[in-house]
């Protein structure tokens, strides 16, 4: 009987050859790490939903964006949760507010040698939990929200981050705070935008870590989940104000949109592997359900299979390790 003579699992055979050959490359370059300030702590807190992550003191703070430095990852996105919040989001703004203050540290503790971004947002620092002020009908004021995105965005230039991160979903956002940045003499801040932010299940978890109060759902500025080709849309207007990379959020249930990114614009597209895709994961691993560490590699190997530049996920550190061969696959 004749066989065909080209076989395909002859590239299979080893890991060897399968490393020689693989398509899509995981390295710790690509990998950023989200990291939660905890104004006033001294110690880090447990969030008890993503077990392994945690609200970071300051001081721990530093030690993670130094590790994650020494490790070779390509950034960090700093999360603020302040002691006090209103309905403007003022904490937002104070230079010695928490996340001002813990972009200071991480720029202190490792200067160029790693990616500072910074979350650009008031939901963690409103009392309501929006992403932006409301008016007096309790919508979310489109407009008046990208006043205060600007003296954020700038703000947190100040403090030295590299690059923002506008996460809001505010029609105008990229071009409000570009502007706003290159008024202030801030032109080499870049700007991550949150171009396709769906209106998800799966930022449980987050929610448990930044304290959101959240009265209601963001339902009317995030994207709805059954819209792929809007997000297109949202990342071409958003490259046109200025955005010097787009994101899909969350990653798993999206990595179609991911690919039409990738397909539609010229600048690197970054995918966000969301809290409640780490807490699944979690909970099945702890559960012996699946190995945790090879669904952790194959998940963020997919991701970027997908057409992902940048995967912002909470197993940065620990992938990084596993692919260094400092932890055991």
């Amino acid at each position: 009987m004749a066989f065909p003579s080209t076989r395909p699992r002859r590239l299979r055979r080893s890991a060897a050859v399968r490393r020689l050959v693989g398509e899509t490359h995981l390295e710790p370059r690509s990998l950023v790490l989200p990291l939660f300030v905890r104004q006033g702590g001294r110690e880090p807190v447990p969030i008890s939903s993503m077990p392994g992550v945690v609200q970071h003191s300051r001081s721990s703070a530093r030690a993670a964006v130094s590790a994650a430095a020494e490790l070779g990852l390509g950034g960090v996105m700093l999360f603020g949760i302040p002691e006090r919040k209103d309905a403007t989001g003022t904490q937002a703004l104070d230079p010695e507010g928490i996340l001002n203050a813990a972009i200071g540290d991480a720029v202190a503790e490792v200067g160029d040698a790693l990616v500072i971004m910074s979350d650009l947002c008031l939901d963690e620092f409103t009392d309501h939990g929006h992403c932006g002020v409301l008016d007096a009908r309790g919508d979310v004021d489109n407009d008046a929200t990208l006043e205060l995105y600007a003296q954020m965005g700038v703000a947190q230039a100040a403090a030295g981050v590299h690059m923002v991160g506008p996460s809001g979903m505010m029609d105008g956002q990229v071009g409000a705070i570009r502007s706003a940045l290159d008024d202030a003499g801030h032109p080499g801040v870049a700007i991550l935008a949150y171009s396709a932010k769906y209106a998800s299940a799966f930022y449980g978890p987050f929610r448990e870590a930044v304290g959101s109060a959240l009265q209601g759902d963001r339902r009317g500025y995030q994207q709805d989940h059954a819209n792929g080709r809007e997000a297109t849309r949202e990342a071409l207007l958003d490259v046109a104000e200025g955005a010097d990379i787009v994101m899909v959020k969350p990653a798993l249930g999206y990595l179609d949109v991911v690919r039409q990114l990738r397909d539609a614009v010229d600048v690197p597209v970054a995918a966000y592997n969301v809290s409640g895709e780490y807490a699944m994961v979690a909970a099945a691993g702890a559960n012996g359900w699946l190995d945790r560490q090879l669904a952790i590699m194959e998940i963020l190997t997919g991701i970027r299979r997908a057409g992902a530049d940048i995967v912002l996920t909470y197993w940065a550190l620990e992938a990084a390790r596993l692919l260094s061969g400092r932890m055991p696959t």
